[in-house]
């Protein structure tokens, strides 16, 4: 069965850290881009980060660069997200999504992607 299970969500106070994984089953993980996105309540879901399946094309939200590292294990199934210096507008649940390499080596829009995983929630606390 197809899954990608995000984990390491957590309460945590401004300007500390916290690692977010990917976890991926049912496929390999090295034919897929894969994206973090984020949604705060009321808010769009917006892309942090996405990582082409090399690891070769790597990009960030303007918001999020030097402060977030996105980061990929193939053999482990797995895709990171470092997240440094949190700030409370970082809040909000994180999804990944992955994207087949043949469709692109980025991630453009929520729309492209073609699978989900549930979320994991993200508090950063003032």
């Amino acid at each position: 069965q197809l899954q990608l299970v995000e984990s390491g969500g957590g309460l945590v106070q401004f300007g500390g850290s916290l690692r977010l994984s990917c976890t991926a089953s049912g496929f390999t993980l090295d034919y897929y881009t894969i994206g973090w996105f984020r949604q705060a309540p009321g808010k769009e879901r917006e892309g942090v980060s996405c990582i082409s399946n090399s690891g070769a094309t790597i990009t960030y939200a303007d918001a999020v660069k030097g402060r977030f590292t996105i980061s990929r294990d193939n053999a482990k199934n797995t895709v990171y997200l470092q997240m440094n210096s949190l700030k409370t507008e970082d809040t909000g649940v994180y999804y990944c999504a992955r994207r087949h390499r043949v469709y692109g080596s980025t991630c453009p829009s929520p729309q492209g992607m073609d699978a989900w995983g549930k979320g994991t929630l993200v508090t950063v606390s003032s």
